[in-house]
């Protein structure tokens, strides 16, 4: 007995089976996203904590030239810093970056040491920024190429890792740090790792 087939002659069962593959995927979405409203109505969803593979490993190798005269920076150079270290990268054409400035200021103005990497900026472009709106960072360098921020996982800026004295990534912040982040997450663990 053959099976049944469809006008064109292929297994009735199988361009079944195809149709319902658009239908699986919709309630695949939709159970994805009541889960996500699920958790925000929680307060336990939060779309920067985007978890990092590096977290509790150490942090790559890299070595960027300076943004500014005698400021470049490798991994080697935050492992001998002897004290945590947050590395920002941050760019001229980003918005969120500008807010988070102030913030970055106050933490460098209270002794965290903060190492930024100007992503796929041009050197003038990232030094303006610095001008207008302050400069936080201890060592400075540039990513022109954006290889590092590849191997740092970069989802986009502005992001912040947090780097302990012996060279692992302990946290990592994808957007501008805030107030409410700096005291809920940050600060404990400055307080853990110094």
């Amino acid at each position: 007995m053959r099976p049944a087939t469809d006008a064109a002659g292929g297994p009735l069962l199988r361009r079944r089976a195809l149709l319902l593959v658009p239908l699986l995927g919709a309630g695949i979405i939709g159970i994805a996203f009541f889960l996500m409203l699920q958790r925000m109505g929680e307060g336990r969803f939060d779309p920067h904590g985007i978890p990092s593979p590096l977290i509790g490993k150490p942090m790559p190798d890299f070595d960027l030239p300076a943004q500014a005269p005698g400021s470049g920076f490798s991994a080697a150079d935050v492992r001998a810093a002897g004290h945590p270290v947050l590395i920002n990268f941050f760019a001229s054409w980003c918005i969120p970056c500008a807010e988070e400035a102030p913030e970055l200021m106050k933490l460098s103005q209270a002794g965290v040491s903060i190492w930024g990497i100007a992503y796929k900026d041009g050197e003038a472009a990232a030094q303006g920024f610095l001008t207008r709106y302050g400069d936080p960072y201890g060592r400075l360098a540039r990513d022109t190429s954006g290889r590092v921020a590849i191997n740092f996982g970069l989802y986009g800026v502005p992001e912040t890792d947090f780097i302990d004295k012996q060279g692992i990534v302990r946290w990592r912040w994808a957007g501008p740090l805030t107030p409410d982040i700096i005291s809920e997450q940050l600060e404990p663990l400055l307080r853990k790792y110094r």
